[in-house]
């Protein structure tokens, strides 16, 4: 009867032939070691047949955990031939005789870790700098001086686990295997599962203890602000143009009406209409707030010859810059030194000027679209009206090509970045280019673009996802990765002409429309969203 039950149990033995399943039964052996269940691991490697680590390493391990450095030192001759890496074995004893030395200077043994340190340390020939830091610990009076000086955690388990995690890049994984290699392999599984989340639109990042492993990580796309939560009807005509200041704490609105409307968040994230910026004949099509966000540049349609620059908190009007009346300045964007910016248009001028409007430098000829400045401080994008997007250098009145479309380029943006830009062309829809190699990364589907002038941006957590006005009345999202829209937004029931994303609340999207009206748009009341509109 027991022989048959032998039997029985070893045809029922798995035979692990595959160094998959080999290293599957490591990674799980490693992984039950680490929470303590010894016995566990030890029937499992019997039962498969594999071995965690190799004799000799887990022999060294032992021996570093327990602080027998003699020993651990004559391990490591006997792994010499398993390890690849030249400096390996000198690197090791270099680790392991540090910290003996300094559990010697700790437990007090001052003539042991000078000993340590002159028979056996310096002999190494290794590291000579450290080896001379090392001395200066001798002048420690106390242990918590010590530990202090040296920036180490004190003798014990944590040190020496720390001092083995950093002796493991040194053998090959089929010896002794990465600490924690399945939670590093569970991590990267999580990672890129939030990479791959068409709505992942949050600041909190997921882990093993956050995110069950048993189902593959989604969001909803109620995260996304897909809902109104606001109406803002202060404009008495089409809004052209709608910006977040970078604080998120402000929002600038443009319209044909002549006015900009500076709109202040409140504490329960309403925006509350704080001024009106009045006089603007041509209407109000474009503005920049300046990167401290003290000053807001409104700029004309068409072709307006002068640009306003307001002060941003008091309401006052710093400078109305019109440099020629055959001029046209429609579209602006501010130096990283909030002291200067660029502004140009369609008839040609192309002009970097001081905070006061002062013209300091001029590019003759160039027919501006839109603008915009990179965090450089010195490169400035424009597109054209041949369909293209140059790069200018005012320091060294350099210029260079970075995109070409077949259409119209009727405007752009640039992702913080400075590597990503958006691209609203004409009978086209919105184009997204890496401008680091100069090359399409993918169109985004879904919006109605012709030949009016309808502004797109970047937003959300990790500036992941973009969204665009369209003159089919809807707001379009769409997460980078993917050229169909995640969210369609209905509501206003004329073309969209501009969105702007906070770029602190990344629940939070405003939209400006020829209904005359601003939408605030947020994630759907359910709680579990709310930290977006936090």
């Amino acid at each position: 009867g027991d022989n048959g039950g032998g039997a029985t149990a070893a045809a029922a033995r798995p035979v692990l032939v595959g160094k998959t399943d080999q290293d599957i039964v490591r990674l799980i052996g490693q992984h039950l070691r680490s929470i303590g269940l010894s016995g566990t691991v030890q029937q499992l490697m019997q039962e498969s047949g594999c071995k965690l680590e190799h004799p000799a390493a887990t022999k060294f391990q032992e021996h570093v955990l327990r602080g027998e450095w003699r020993s651990a030192d004559a391990d490591l001759d006997e792994l010499k031939p398993l390890i690849e890496c030249p400096q390996g074995v000198l690197r090791m004893k270099f680790l392991l005789l540090e910290q003996k030395y300094l559990e010697l200077l700790e437990d007090g043994l001052v003539m042991e870790a000078l000993n340590c340190l002159r028979e056996q340390l310096s002999p190494l020939k290794y590291n000579v700098d450290r080896v001379h830091a090392l001395t200066g610990y001798m002048m420690c009076s106390e242990p918590d001086e010590l530990r202090r000086v040296a920036k180490w955690p004190g003798k014990g388990a944590q040190s020496r686990q720390k001092l083995m995690e950093s002796m493991q890049e040194y053998f090959p994984p089929t010896v002794m295997m990465p600490p924690g290699r399945l939670r590093t392999l569970l991590n990267q599984a999580i990672e890129l599962q939030t990479s791959r989340c068409p709505y992942h639109n949050t600041a909190v990042s997921l882990n093993l203890t956050s995110q069950s492993l048993l189902t593959d990580h989604v969001c909803s796309a109620n995260t996304l602000p897909c809902k109104t939560r606001q109406t803002l009807h202060d404009h008495c005509d089409e809004v052209w143009f709608c910006c977040f200041s970078h604080d998120g704490a402000r929002l600038a609105t443009g319209s044909k009406d002549g006015t900009v409307i500076v709109w202040q968040l409140t504490k329960d994230k309403e925006l509350k209409h704080e001024r009106t910026l009045e006089g603007h004949s041509n209407g109000v099509s474009y503005l920049a707030w300046s990167p401290d966000d003290a000053y807001i540049i409104a700029c004309g349609r068409y072709e307006c010859p002068e640009l306003w620059i307001w002060g941003a908190a008091s309401g006052e009007l710093r400078v109305k810059m019109n440099h020629s009346p055959e001029d046209s300045l429609t579209s602006a964007a501010w130096n990283v030194d909030s002291k200067r910016f660029v502004a140009g248009g369609t008839r040609g001028q192309f002009y970097q000027c001081d905070i006061d409007g002062n013209v300091l430098d001029t590019w003759e000829g160039i027919r501006i679209q839109c603008l915009q400045m990179l965090q450089d401080g010195r490169t400035v994008l424009a597109s054209d009206t041949h369909q293209r997007i140059r790069s200018y250098n005012f320091d060294d009145l350099s210029d260079q090509n970075v995109i070409a479309e077949d259409n119209p380029i009727m405007s752009f943006t640039v992702s913080d970045s400075g590597r990503l830009a958006l691209l609203n062309v004409a009978n086209q829809g919105v184009h997204l280019w890496d401008l680091k190699d100069k090359c399409l990364v993918r169109k985004l589907q879904g919006v109605t673009q012709g030949f009016f002038t309808v502004y797109s941006c970047f937003g959300g957590v990790n500036q992941d996802f973009a969204a665009s006005g369209s003159e089919d009345h809807k707001v379009y999202l769409w997460h980078l990765g993917r050229e169909k829209p995640v969210a369609i937004l209905h509501g206003h029931t004329r073309t969209v002409n501009c969105v702007s994303w906070n770029p602190v609340i990344p629940g939070m999207l405003a939209s400006a429309s020829d209904d005359s009206t601003v939408r605030i748009w947020g994630p759907s009341d359910d709680q579990n969203n709310e930290e977006n509109w936090l």
